[in-house]
């Protein structure tokens, strides 16, 4: 929006990083925040949203195991059974489903966000 105030983009991403305790000298960003058009060039767009994919199944899984005792011995083995020793043996998204109890969704991935809908109000 052209009428929008001049952004610090910089000091922004200063104090997030350090609000997250991740501004750490010896460990600095790869990317800053300015440099996302990167995303744009060389068909790297399309790929991007793999990344998102992941994340997604990542905070699924997470939540399986939330749900289900968190990391004990004998969800661990289970997950290795059904998903880890498998590898890519049958389908992926079968094989997912199978060891989650149900497809993936996106509900996890909102919820570590902050950005889930609260509950309806009773």
């Amino acid at each position: 929006m052209p009428s929008a105030p001049l952004q610090q983009p910089d000091e922004f991403e200063k104090q997030a990083l350090d609000k997250t305790h991740l501004n750490v000298s010896y460990v600095p960003p790869r990317y800053r925040s300015s440099y996302f058009s990167h995303i744009w060039q060389n068909d790297y767009s399309a790929g991007y949203y793999a990344y998102l994919w992941t994340e997604m199944l990542a905070d699924d899984a997470y939540q399986w195991f939330d749900e289900n005792g968190k990391l004990t011995r004998a969800n661990g083995d289970r997950f290795r059974k059904m998903v880890l020793s498998r590898g890519n043996t049958e389908d992926l998204a079968k094989m997912y489903a199978n060891w989650r109890g149900a497809p993936p969704s996106t509900k996890a991935m909102l919820k570590y966000r902050g950005l889930e809908e609260p509950a309806p109000a009773k």
